[in-house]
């Protein structure tokens, strides 16, 4: 699975997986009770303001999806570790697997139990996140923009005063990233709309689109063309 670069950290499975991160996002805060299954920095918000409100109750609706989130890194680092020498997967496609496992299930949780359900998103959010870090060997994450963004603005800057082309595809990289993060929440929400709960299933083919990806071999395919 190795030439340049692993095809986990190519274009395709980046965009693929900012779609599916979009698509949680959009998930969770539309479906399940205003809760960010990505954007960790708006829970532990709203959980200081309720700690500060004396809404206790409220405050840990917020504080779980978080510790869920770090227990899905953790999970992904087991992974990373453990896993690694099962030759017919590559371990990320083995961390893809558990996410759409967990998100699988996420679908049969009716509204009452929507502190589990956020709770099991962010998890596979946190698998994600931990999982798949770069994108062309450029540090860049699926499930969240505020750090896409500043390494955006960064690198157009760069090709401004410098007129280095490399700064500015990577200023372009992470703009589309960015991109189809919100193509996947706009995705989310239409189908919260149609189908609720179960809309969750579509972000578990789509994680499925890129566990197949994954198989293509690169040094394969490159040698075959020539």
């Amino acid at each position: 699975m190795k030439s340049r670069f692993q095809i986990s950290e190519s274009v395709e499975i980046g965009i693929v997986l900012a779609l599916a991160g979009g698509f949680m996002d959009a998930y969770s805060y539309m479906c399940r009770g205003e809760v960010f299954a990505n954007a960790q920095t708006g829970n532990i918000l709203l959980f200081g303001i309720n700690i500060s409100s004396g809404n206790f109750k409220a405050a840990l609706y917020y504080a779980l999806p978080v510790t869920a989130f770090a227990f899905g890194i953790v999970i992904s680092e087991i992974i990373r570790h453990r896993l690694t020498s099962i030759s017919i997967l590559h371990w990320r496609q083995i961390s893809i697997v558990f996410e759409i496992l967990i998100l699988f299930s996420v679908g049969f949780f009716p509204q009452k139990y929507n502190l589990p359900a956020n709770c099991l998103t962010s998890l596979a959010c946190g698998i994600q996140v931990e999982s798949f870090r770069k994108i062309h060997g450029n540090g860049i994450a699926t499930t969240m923009c505020i750090g896409n963004l500043r390494s955006a603005m960064q690198n157009l800057s760069d090709y401004f005063y410098s007129k280095n082309r490399h700064s500015l595809k990577k200023g372009i990289l992470y703009l589309s990233v960015i991109l189809f993060f919100a193509v996947g929440a706009v995705i989310g929400n239409l189908f919260v709309n149609i189908i609720s709960e179960k809309a969750i299933f579509l972000c578990c083919a789509i994680l499925t689109g890129a566990f197949l990806m994954m198989f293509i071999d690169r040094e394969k395919a490159t040698s075959n063309k020539a």
